[in-house]
């Protein structure tokens, strides 16, 4: 009686996760506000991956909705929020070619380069994302020199430039390492803006924690373990008497 009583509740409980797989796969051709309420609900239950989901269904089944502006902005700044800075862009990239007028693309255009931003929380560790960055702030400060976003983009693009400053001196620092003294030195001559006093600023220091594994970006917490020996890093390494260095 026991296992029957056991076998009874096995093959219920298969049913009803069965009953409830199907069910979302099953899920179509519905109405653009269900969809677009289902959206709206994964994302307060902190679900953006389900919301994806609803919202590519959306798409695909009401591409003319008037919902999908919304629904689109809606994503766009839920994954800003939960810091996945790419699928962020994506989404601002399919409102601003699609839905955008002249005033929510410059609202668009504003957001896309505020999550390139954030996405940079260490800048020595991509140099063509602050590059592409520093592109977009000063392309948005040609095309909007009216906006009301105008002070915080120009606020973040002085930003962009301390950090693409601060990063070519580390790339000076390791050229330095490997006896390439001519490419150091054409990283450190890089100074984008003229208006700005760079002996004035103070390098950024780097947390306690992240300092012990990477250094100071000009040298590692492993550097006392290493020889002082001629680099054979380069095939260009240039000798101590060597006047041209």
């Amino acid at each position: 009686m026991q296992n029957r009583l056991k076998l009874f509740f096995f093959f219920v409980s298969a049913i009803v996760l069965f009953s409830s797989c199907s069910k979302d796969v099953e899920e179509y051709n519905k109405p653009a506000i269900y969809w677009y309420g289902k959206i709206i609900s994964s994302i307060s239950d902190g679900n953006i991956d389900k919301a994806d989901d609803y919202y590519s269904s959306l798409q695909g089944e009401h591409i003319g909705s008037p919902l999908l502006p919304e629904a689109t902005m809606i994503l766009a700044i839920a994954h800003m929020y939960e810091e996945e800075y790419l699928l962020s862009e994506h989404f601002l990239d399919e409102y601003i070619k699609r839905y955008a007028n002249e005033n929510e693309r410059e609202f668009a255009e504003f957001l896309k380069i505020k999550a390139k931003y954030l996405s940079l929380p260490n800048p020595r560790r991509d140099q063509v994302l602050i590059q592409d960055a520093i592109k977009a702030a000063e392309a948005f400060k040609r095309n909007y020199p009216g906006s009301d976003y105008y002070a915080l983009v120009d606020s973040m693009l002085t930003k962009l430039y301390l950090s693409e400053a601060a990063l070519n001196e580390t790339i000076a620092s390791l050229y330095d390492r490997v006896d390439k003294y001519k490419s150091a030195q054409y990283y450190r001559d890089i100074k984008p803006e003229p208006w700005i006093k760079w002996d004035e600023i103070d390098k950024a220091n780097s947390p306690w924690y992240r300092e012990w594994f990477e250094g100071d970006g000009t040298a590692s917490w492993y550097g006392f373990m290493i020889p002082e020996t001629q680099s054979v890093v380069s095939r260009n390494s240039v000798q101590e008497n060597n006047s041209t260095k």
